[in-house]
């Protein structure tokens, strides 16, 4: 789950293997069950829960795993899970945020330094990397589902940062604070959305050749494989290889 960037893109078209497709529906499930717990169980009154069924819907997870995650969050009492970031460097020096969602920091801090000294990067101080990004909310909308006036309409009076046309979307663009409410406005006329989340952006994003992007989508690849991140961003423009 790398964020909705160029890097998810050339992912979606390379094919998701099961072995990929099992540690996604493990993330989603995990981001399930944490939103379960910690607000109500039913996702019209929980917008965390509700995102959450909704990544899990997108990426074809069976209806049986997502109740299952619901149910499991009355299980696992003992276990406290955190939303933590970590801001570091790949090779080229190239910016990343990683997000996890772990109920052991300090194997997360390890795991995810190894990683990253094995693939030539280097974990960074807090806010190392941050400044160079913007955390914001992003809405895709099919352009098929509602008129280019009302969609414009109902992204500006409920408080969005913008409203623009990609090829067959419309991309809104929140502050991270408005991300939910806008959302709860949008799905009283749309029901299913391609995508929806907040999101780390990158202000400026550094071009790669071949080479370059292969390093990084070979550390991406890597960073994913572990069971505690959840997302990662990064400001590299990647070559479609």
């Amino acid at each position: 789950m790398a964020g909705h960037s160029h890097w998810a893109g050339i992912k979606h078209k390379k094919g998701r293997a099961d072995k990929e497709r099992s540690k996604i529906f493990s993330k989603i499930s995990r981001e399930i069950t944490v939103a379960a717990k910690l607000g109500d169980k039913d996702p019209d009154m929980n917008p965390r829960l509700r995102t959450a069924i909704q990544a899990a819907k997108q990426a074809n997870m069976p209806k049986d795993n997502i109740t299952r995650a619901i149910s499991k969050s009355e299980l696992s009492g003992d276990k406290i899970y955190e939303n933590l970031r970590y801001e570091g460097f790949g090779p080229l020096n190239i910016a990343l945020i990683i997000e996890t969602l772990t109920d052991n920091k300090n194997r997360s801090a390890s795991s995810i330094r190894t990683v990253l000294q094995k693939k030539g990067g280097r974990l960074g101080e807090s806010g190392s990397t941050k400044h160079m990004f913007s955390n914001c909310g992003i809405i895709h909308i099919d352009k098929s589902k509602i008129k280019e006036e009302e969609i414009f309409e109902i992204a500006i009076n409920a408080g969005a940062k913008d409203c623009i046309i990609i090829k067959n979307i419309f991309e809104i663009i929140t502050e991270k604070e408005d991300f939910y409410k806008i959302k709860t406005e949008l799905e009283k006329r749309i029901e299913t959305f391609i995508y929806s989340s907040i999101e780390w952006r990158a202000l400026n994003y550094v071009d790669l050749d071949e080479n370059g992007s292969k390093q990084i989508i070979d550390l991406l690849t890597a960073l994913e494989e572990l069971d505690d991140v959840q997302n990662i961003f990064t400001n590299a423009k990647l070559k479609n290889l």
